[in-house]
């Protein structure tokens, strides 16, 4: 059994007491024996609450890596497969999914990965009030909950509101990676991130990209592409254009 105060907290940023649409709905399903365990042994090396409290300092915490946020891992299959293919990259890794939290600590542990760290909570809270300007070499978003009912789409993540708060945390030449099986939401994912000014597609015509050798194929990704679905992955730059910095809700300023 999962025990609280030994691992992620339920609601970290639940102070800030905000009333903003979020893009998620907190799992707290059930968690393995062997997934408690990872979270008892491992939460204090690679863990972190978002708390909304302080700016992460992460030339420290990923040992002057270059660092990319990536913003939903599942059950971490992917993102420790992507760490041990390329240590010379650290990854943040944001979920709320405390199962998943609890196997990526596992996958980790046993290989070793130096270059991972596992946030608990809210990404726009981690973005918005724990990471300083233009601290991130990247952002990866795959297959995010694409909310299909039109009364719901207001809480996709891929808005021009969230790519505001992304592109003022990337430095230039980073780069925002998503990846969805949804149609629909890969079309709003073009619309949304060709319309943005801060933002350049890596594709030559303006579309979709090729799946980069770099992203395995994910076991949600197979479930869909056995059902007939299509992949569309979007690889778009940072470009030099300058965001306004968002206002802090939570954090304290930077020190400095």
């Amino acid at each position: 059994m999962f025990v609280e105060g030994v691992g992620p907290a339920a609601d970290p940023s639940r102070a800030l007491g905000e009333r903003r649409i979020k893009s998620f709905t907190p799992r707290r399903s059930r968690v393995t024996t062997a997934q408690a365990e990872h979270l008892r042994q491992h939460w204090s090396r690679w863990g972190l609450d978002v708390d909304g409290r302080d700016v992460l300092d992460l030339k420290t915490l990923f040992d002057g890596l270059p660092v990319v946020l990536e913003i939903g891992f599942g059950m971490g299959e992917t993102t420790a497969k992507m760490a041990a293919a390329d240590p010379a990259t650290g990854i943040l890794a944001v979920d709320v999914h405390t199962p998943g939290q609890g196997q990526l600590l596992g996958l980790a542990a046993a290989s070793g990965l130096e270059n991972v760290r596992v946030a608990n909570g809210d990404a726009v809270v981690l973005l918005r009030d724990m990471l300083p300007a233009a601290a991130l070499a990247g952002v990866r978003v795959y297959f995010p909950d694409p909310w299909p009912k039109a009364r719901h789409h207001k809480r996709r993540i891929i808005q021009p509101h969230f790519l505001d708060l992304a592109a003022s945390r990337m430095a230039e030449g980073g780069v925002l990676h998503c990846a969805t099986d949804w149609e629909p939401y890969a079309e709003h994912m073009l619309e949304v991130l060709s319309a943005h000014p801060a933002f350049d597609n890596t594709a030559a015509d303006g579309g979709f990209a090729e799946r980069p050798a770099f992203r395995p194929e994910t076991r949600f990704e197979g479930q869909g592409l056995r059902k007939g679905h299509v992949v569309h992955d979007l690889l778009f730059t940072r470009n030099g254009y300058e965001v306004a910095e968002p206002e802090r809700v939570g954090a304290r300023p930077e020190k400095g």
